[in-house]
């Protein structure tokens, strides 16, 4: 056996390896479920010499069992191939005896024992400490070992030169890898092992505190907190310092920007006076750049913005041409880089300056004709939106000016040179310019916060040499900081009132002071008359009067729950009209009415004093009721007057000529006499209206004043079949004349007498202006002589 063992050629230390049959290999080479042990140092140090000392009998001897039969016939086995494809010669068993085998089997079952409990102290310091570094190496090793299971027998086989050099580099990076791996874990070891302790690291110095100087410049750069930027400026005691000014600098622009981004229809009522609040004199170049950005943010919001700057222009109007000024010149920035986006948004913003009226309409009408000038498709798209947006105050403005413009957008679609889309938007908008502007409002109800003769309109031209002021934006030391500051908190009071706060102080006020205040409040609200002018109460009780009418059955039960309505002094005169109004409206007339209004009458006195006046107050204006409410109201009125419930003196309001009546008004006197014909008869009324007692309050009905308007009253009456209350009025026309003559005959005689006494004097004159004339045409004759003599 010896020899045979010293004849066997030297062995490779792994050659076992190459003789394990593919499947074993395959099995061998499959990952196990749990993760690997790696054995320390010592540990590997002494396999490797047992490995060295004395082959493994029993791995050799189980390969010799799964050998092939062609093999075991032949007793020895074949030529074959190692994972590097080379050829090796087929190697023998070496046989050894009893002894030497027990002694082998005593020491691997003693160095199995030890490399067990090596291995579990190892496992939990590495569970411990090095988790990470486990972590990594399982991944390493799950890698290696998917990258052997990839590999077969049959394809190493078969394999050319450069697959084999890549496997080897493969296998040699493999390894490299690994002994790396036990590097780090033999460090770790030794770390573990050394008994010095670790000091603890000192703790990091508190930060340097945040100084003024250390703010960055226009950029922007470190971020403050609110509280602590505002003990940065309560920690400032000289109020003047560049510091100080640059730390409300930065809060004034972070309060505008705050501001401006959350300002919409339904809050800019309460962002208005927290931004007069703030410093804009100061700010008003921050305050123009925050609405321009916001503005391009998100242009729905455009309306609100131009609402803002409205507000705004009319206490600082400086700040509303500078916002136009920076628009109009990014319009021209737009619309020279062919910048649609941007162009779209200056053009909204624009068109709603004019119609806030901060921007004059002629800039609406110059930058319509730049667009149309050199039509494109763009350009009449934006220039359709822009007339969309302002059209409808423009027509009110300047209807001629956007006439011109539509002229000019038809010249453009008889044209043709357009895209299909650009016309059909173009007809679009004259469908809106016809329904005028319907759906396109110039300013919505709740953004109209400026009355027109408040603000103040600005006119700048496209074609002018515009400074944006861009230095406002920038922060730069004012030496007159704290007086600027002084006037415009009295600037701010002015504009807010007195009950703008000062609280900026932050001091604290005392509690005497607050009592105080609240006693003055509370007096304050004792002493104020709350008026309501929505008149609520009044239609409330309108309501219910016409309900309490219209749903009661007859008059006595809607007199009777009429009564129980609680009405204060003066509210009698509603329910008067409402009992009118409801007989107007019916489509005839119904007794009812009059009936409940007789038995109010009946009541109380001031119900009759009411519907005197009301009396009064329809025929004041008969004219305007239709035909079916004055026949109505004639018919109610004439059943008040012939059951007694109005006094009759309130026909003395009623002239019956022909110069103060009208066609209603006479209709209404017709129906009035008719019905009260038919209440009392001609004869009662006769009687009614021939008693001496009421003939002053029926003079004006019966005029006796001249013969024109006594015959006008009598033909009335006789043309509505009253001819019978005309009586008396008829003898006094037929007894006029002689009255006449009896009133003339004194007056007659007066004249005469007087005209006697004139005559006398005339005659005496008249002679002698007689005499005067005889002798005067005496020396006119003696003259005429005198003058014939001197001649001949």
């Amino acid at each position: 056996m010896a020899a045979s063992a010293s004849a066997s050629p030297p062995r490779h230390r792994h050659s076992h390896r190459d003789e394990v049959s593919p499947r074993r290999r395959k099995r061998r080479a499959s990952p196990s479920p749990s993760p690997p042990r790696s054995p320390s140092p010592g540990v590997d140090a002494d396999r490797r010499r047992r490995s060295r000392a004395s082959p493994p009998d029993s791995d050799h001897r189980g390969r010799r069992r799964d050998a092939k039969p062609s093999e075991e016939k032949n007793g020895h086995a074949k030529p074959g191939r190692d994972e590097d494809g080379d050829n090796h010669p087929p190697r023998r068993d070496r046989v050894s005896d009893g002894e030497d085998g027990f002694q082998r089997r005593r020491m691997r079952d003693r160095v199995s024992g030890d490399e067990k409990e090596e291995g579990r102290r190892h496992r939990r310091a590495r569970d411990a400490d090095d988790a990470p570094d486990y972590r990594r190496g399982k991944r390493d090793r799950e890698r290696d070992s998917r990258c052997h299971r990839r590999r077969s027998p049959s394809s190493e086989s078969g394999s050319s030169p450069d697959d084999r050099r890549h496997r080897r580099r493969r296998r040699d990076e493999g390894s490299r890898r690994r002994d790396d791996r036990r590097r780090r874990e033999d460090d770790g070891d030794e770390r573990r092992r050394s008994p010095v302790k670790r000091e603890p690291t000192p703790p990091l110095p508190p930060p340097p505190p945040l100084l003024p100087e250390m703010i960055p410049g226009r950029t922007g750069g470190i971020y403050i907190p609110p509280f602590r930027m505002a003990q940065m400026m309560r920690d400032v005691e000289d109020k003047s310092s560049p510091e100080y000014q640059r730390l409300t600098w930065d809060a004034l622009k972070k309060s505008i920007n705050g501001l401006v981004n959350k300002v919409n229809a339904t809050n800019i009522k309460n962002i208005v006076p927290e931004l007069f609040a703030e410093n804009l004199v100061r700010g008003r170049g921050l305050f123009c750049q925050s609405c321009i950005k916001s503005q391009m943010a998100s242009p729905g919001f455009t309306d609100v913005f131009a609402a803002l700057v409205a507000v705004v222009n009319t206490k600082f109007p400086e700040i509303g041409r500078l916002l136009l000024v920076r628009v109009v010149l990014q319009l021209k920035r737009a619309y020279k880089r062919n910048d649609k986006p941007q162009l779209l948004a200056a053009t909204k913003f624009i068109a709603h300056l004019v119609n806030q009226v901060v921007a004059h309409e002629l800039v609406a009408l110059e930058l319509l004709t730049v667009l149309l000038e050199n039509p494109t498709d763009d350009s009449v798209e934006v220039a359709v939106g822009f007339v969309k947006e302002c059209g409808a105050m423009l027509q009110d403005l300047s209807p001629q000016g956007l006439h011109a413009i539509f002229e000019r957008f038809r010249g453009i679609l008889h044209e043709g040179e357009i895209d299909k889309r650009v016309q059909f938007l173009i007809e679009g908008l004259f469908a809106i310019r016809k329904a005028k502007f319907q759906g396109f409002p110039a300013i919505r109800p709740e953004l109209d916060l400026v009355e027109q003769e408040d603000q103040f309109t600005h006119e700048i031209s496209l074609e002018d040499d515009l400074d944006p002021e861009t230095n406002l934006n920038v922060f730069r030391a004012n030496p007159n900081f704290v007086e600027d500051e002084k006037a415009y908190e009295n600037l701010k009071r002015s504009i807010l009132g007195a009950e703008s706060s000062e609280d900026e102080e932050g001091s604290d006020a005392a509690s005497d002071d607050d009592e105080d205040e609240e006693e003055s409040d509370e007096e304050d609200e004792e002493q104020m008359e709350i008026r309501d002018r929505t008149e609520t109460n009044l239609v409330n009780l309108r309501r219910t009067i016409y309900l309490t009418i219209m749903s009661s059955v007859d008059f006595e039960e809607a007199g009777h729950k009429l009564m129980k309505i609680k009405l204060e002094p003066g509210q009698e005169m509603e329910l008067c009209i409402m009992l009118l109004e409801c007989c107007s409206q019916e489509r005839t007339y119904l007794r009812y009415y009059g009936l409940l209004g007789q038995r109010f009458c009946m009541i109380n006195k001031v119900y009759q004093e009411n519907f005197e006046k009301c009396f009064v107050q329809q025929y004041s204006m008969i004219h305007r009721l239709e035909t079916n409410k004055l026949r109505n109201v004639a018919k109610f009125f004439a059943h008040l007057l012939g059951t007694d419930a109005l006094p009759w003196h309130v026909l003395a309001y009623i002239r019956l000529t022909e110069e103060d009546t009208t066609s209603s008004s006479r209709i209404f006197i017709k129906i009035l006499f008719q019905e009260l014909s038919e209440h009392l008869g001609i004869r009662l009324l006769n009687e009614r209206l021939n008693d001496p007692n009421m003939q002053g309050s029926f003079e004006s009905i019966f005029p006796k004043d001249h013969p024109k308007n006594t015959r006008f009253s009598i033909n009335f009456f006789t043309s509505i079949g009253l001819g019978g209350i005309t009586e008396s009025l008829r003898e006094y026309l037929k007894n006029m004349p002689r009255l006449i003559m009896q009133q003339q005959k004194p007056e007659s005689s007066q004249s005469e007498s007087g005209g006697s006494e004139s005559g006398s004097e005339c005659s005496s004159s008249g002679s002698s202006s007689e005499s005067e004339s005889e002798s005067s045409s005496d020396e006119s004759d003696r003259r005429r002589s005198k003058k014939r003599r001197k001649r001949t």
